[in-house]
């Protein structure tokens, strides 16, 4: 899995809103392209980018071609943002008690008048 395409991938939020549909489970093109205002030639456009992304893939059960997400593409990008979101948690959690500590300050300058 390439992140870059990914993040490419997700950065269009119609491929978003199918990424969350298929979050609740595989479906067709023409299940997918229900609740849009654009053609099925159009929704087919964006399940090709998702799949070369490898973000989701394509059942062949008959006739009927239901896509589904990949979980492994999924967690390996929930990885990879899970060590942001730790770095981000720890330096907001530095900000907070730099914030209270300036607060604490300012509400005893209060009290002492100065």
């Amino acid at each position: 899995m390439q992140l870059d395409a990914v993040f490419a991938a997700l950065a269009d939020p119609t491929r978003r809103a199918i990424v969350a549909r298929l979050a609740a489970g595989e479906a067709t093109v023409q299940e997918l392209a229900q609740p849009f205002a654009i053609s099925q030639p159009a929704i087919s456009r964006h399940l090709k980018v998702l799949e070369t992304a490898g973000l989701i893939e394509t059942r062949i059960d008959g006739t009927a071609r239901p896509r589904r997400l990949r979980p492994e593409a999924v967690e390996a990008l929930w990885d990879w943002l899970s060590q942001y979101r730790a770095l981000w948690e720890e330096r907001y959690t530095r900000l907070d008690a730099v914030l209270a500590q300036i607060q604490h300050e300012g509400t005893a300058e209060r009290k002492d008048g100065t």
